[in-house]
């Protein structure tokens, strides 16, 4: 599910893009200002509005840290700003004084990019704000652009209707001409970089004036030359597609146009799972907060629409089929206490109350925890007990429940999903526990992890709790 939590209404023109950082939301807009609230509460700080450009604003970005933003204008200059204190730390002229239509950083916030309407690229040292190369693509308008995650290329997109792969050495490595009828509008890389054999791949997404918006495949093979192929072609929408974005996990997208929709997909598996409809007027921008499941979208209405994922785990309920439609690990005590008397075990009943026992704790029990801690003395009956647990555990995955619901360690349904470094999901508690305990060693692989960082799973749980929404 996904509610509207709040419409920010402060510009007074058509908002042109949105963008977070950790603790940050930026809106700019045709009014030449740019805007800066604080993710907790949406409050507008206390320099905003950032007044500096002449002409509208057509795109912002901020570092990877979230100390400064860059903006770009019509008035051909891509500005950077302190988040700090909200003064202009840079002015960046674009060459040929053309207006610049779209800007963006590389991950490690080392270089930026700026694309201008008469079709040339400018290639910038971010730190030093140093202009280091250019090119151009003739007869056509630079409006999109995206870093890979390694950050050592990027892929523009034109009003011409092709994307363009680029080293920063401004190599062109591949075109592919004609990617969408009428023109690109944006372009956005997924944030996983997969890799296998001989080849690394990148996803990307872009969208265009044929109402479609596109996920792509791009591999780079080990001989250096890359290649795109068309992996989806989505219609969710009847307009033109103007934008759109991914979550930090690259498990859902989002994208928004003429149409007035706002449209949310699985990324993965290219399903659609949320139409909404709140804005007036065409939706231009749309971003993804990279620490919490929110969606900023921005609107020729001169909105900003701020909208919260749900996991849907508190849609489901009891029924009157008691604990039946119930997962185990959603049993309350008393559904514990039910279901011992049903199996001959109601004996161990008040044992089990007075020890607070609901359906997890059911489910972890051990024969260590029975004699130590529940003191059930009886050989006999603990192993009965324990056998009708693995009962229900084994019922719990032939009832239905889709095995990549389940840890892949505990095997039970997960709570809180994450992406460990090794591509798969885990139970929050259960991979950090694994982490402790096993030096950093993958689960699935035994191969070493790069990193313990670990990034929720946002569509995987929410996929959960439409599954027991359903069941």
């Amino acid at each position: 599910m996904t509610s509207l939590i709040c419409t920010l209404q402060d510009h007074r023109d058509d908002v042109n893009w949105c963008a977070f950082s950790a603790k940050l939301l930026a809106t700019c807009s045709g009014d030449k200002t740019l805007r800066i609230y604080n993710t907790r509460d949406f409050s507008e700080l206390p320099f905003s509005p950032l007044s500096g450009h002449g002409y509208s604003i057509h795109c912002c970005c901020f570092s990877a840290c979230g100390q400064f933003l860059a903006s770009c204008s019509t008035d051909a200059t891509t500005v950077v700003w302190s988040m700090v204190t909200g003064e202009i730390e840079a002015v960046m002229e674009h060459p040929g004084r053309s207006p610049v239509r779209i800007c963006a950083l590389s991950p490690d916030s080392v270089h930026l990019v700026s694309g201008a309407s008469d079709g040339t690229l400018a290639l910038w040292d971010f730190p030093s704000k140093q202009l280091r190369r250019t090119c151009a693509v003739n007869d056509t308008t630079m409006v999109a652009c995206s870093f890979s995650p390694c950050g050592q290329v990027f892929m523009t997109g034109s009003t011409y209707g092709d994307l363009r792969l680029w080293d920063l050495d401004m190599n062109q490595l591949h075109a592919e001409k004609n990617a969408h009828d009428l023109g690109v509008t944006c372009c956005a890389f997924a944030p996983d970089i997969l890799s296998g054999g001989q080849v690394v791949q990148f996803r990307l997404a872009s969208c265009g004036q044929d109402s479609h918006l596109k996920i792509w495949a791009i591999n780079k093979f080990s001989s250096g030359v890359y290649k795109m192929q068309l992996l989806h072609t989505l219609t969710g929408q009847s307009a033109p597609v103007l934008s759109c974005a991914y979550s930090s996990d690259g498990q859902l997208l989002v994208s928004g146009s003429v149409d007035k929709t706002v449209t949310v997909y699985d990324a993965k598996n290219a399903v659609l799972l949320y139409t909404l409809n709140q804005h007036e007027r065409y939706v231009t921008a749309c971003a993804f907060s990279p620490t919490s499941p929110l969606i900023a979208t921005g609107s020729m209405d001169k909105t900003v629409n701020i909208w919260r994922l749900e996991d849907g785990c508190s849609g489901h309920g009891r029924t009157s089929s008691g604990r039946s439609k119930l997962l185990v690990t959603d049993w309350s005590e008393e559904d514990v206490s039910e279901w011992l008397a049903e199996e001959g075990l109601g004996g161990l009943v008040d044992k089990f109350r007075a020890n607070n026992i609901d359906g997890t704790e059911l489910l972890s029990l051990t024969k260590e925890t029975l004699a130590s801690e529940l003191l059930i003395e009886s050989i006999g009956l603990r192993s009965k007990l324990l056998r009708k647990v693995e009962e229900l555990k084994s019922e719990s995955v032939c009832s239905g429940i889709p095995d990549e619901f389940l840890c892949p360690i505990t095997r039970e349904l997960m709570k809180e999903p994450v992406i460990a470094a090794d591509g798969y999901s885990y139970e929050r508690e259960a991979i950090e526990s694994w982490i402790n305990t096993k030096n950093r060693s993958s689960p699935m692989t035994n191969l070493p992890l790069l990193t313990t960082l670990l990034t929720p799973n946002h569509t995987l749980r929410m996929a959960i709790g439409r599954w027991k929404t359903s069941h």
